[in-house]
């Protein structure tokens, strides 16, 4: 099984198929593209775990594509690919949203390195998630919404909601308290001694009947993690 799907969106011939033999020696499974536009289309439509892409193309530029791209796909990693003195693009692209850059010429080594820490990184991002059903609650992310087993509905405040959609996106992981603050509160944990994010769960926890911490597990020496959702019949 490949180790990802990557597609490499890059006008010079010989660049791209260097790209796509060194990728998929590496293992992964490769698409490409030689023009922005294309690479638009494919990046919009098809599956995918990561895109590398050039700035300077015809029809579209990378700017333009990442522009494009975070509208439909915010959360897809992009890697852009640089030619050397070019600083004020790597700034404006990294601004617009692109996970990384690599500066031409590079070796295969350095990409597969960038490629594989970009990955680990969108690992820790959280997928759309709309609705949950845990311990004969439904929660409707939407709405703020909390369907609760008795028939009755709970409106959720917005940060516990954050919270609460936050460790559904991370399905399966326990999530840290420091990770909580940077992604939810845009705050940086390092030296930040606070009780905000347990303070929150704990209210969270009260809003939906939680006492026992069946829907909202503690993980010891970890964090936080959601319990595991039911079937659907």
């Amino acid at each position: 099984m490949p180790l990802g799907r990557i597609l490499v969106v890059e006008d010079d011939d010989a660049i791209r198929l260097g790209l796509c033999d060194a990728l998929e020696y590496a293992g992964y499974s490769v698409l490409e593209a030689a023009d922005g536009a294309d690479g638009l289309e494919i990046a919009i439509s098809a599956e995918l775990d990561l895109v590398l892409l050039d700035i300077l193309m015809p029809k579209m530029d990378g700017m333009q594509v990442l522009i494009e791209l975070r509208k439909v796909r915010a959360a897809l990693p992009v890697i852009f690919l640089t030619a050397k003195g070019e600083e004020s693009d790597r700034v404006g692209g990294l601004r617009a949203g692109a996970d990384d850059y690599v500066v031409k010429p590079f070796s295969a080594t350095e990409l597969i390195a960038r490629v594989e820490a970009v990955l680990r990184r969108s690992a820790e991002r959280p997928k759309p998630v709309h609705t949950v059903s845990i311990a004969g609650i439904t929660i409707d992310f939407e709405r703020r919404e909390a369907a609760m087993p008795d028939g009755t509905r709970r409106t959720l405040p917005e940060l516990e909601t954050d919270v609460l959609a936050y460790l559904a996106g991370n399905r399966g992981r326990a999530v840290s308290r420091d990770e909580l603050l940077q992604r939810v509160w845009s705050v940086d944990p390092r030296g930040v001694q606070t009780r905000t994010v347990d303070m929150t769960i704990a209210r969270l926890r009260a809003n939906l009947g939680d006492d026992d911490g069946r829907v909202v597990l503690t993980v010891r020496g970890k964090g936080y993690m959601l319990a595991a959702e039911e079937e659907s019949a």
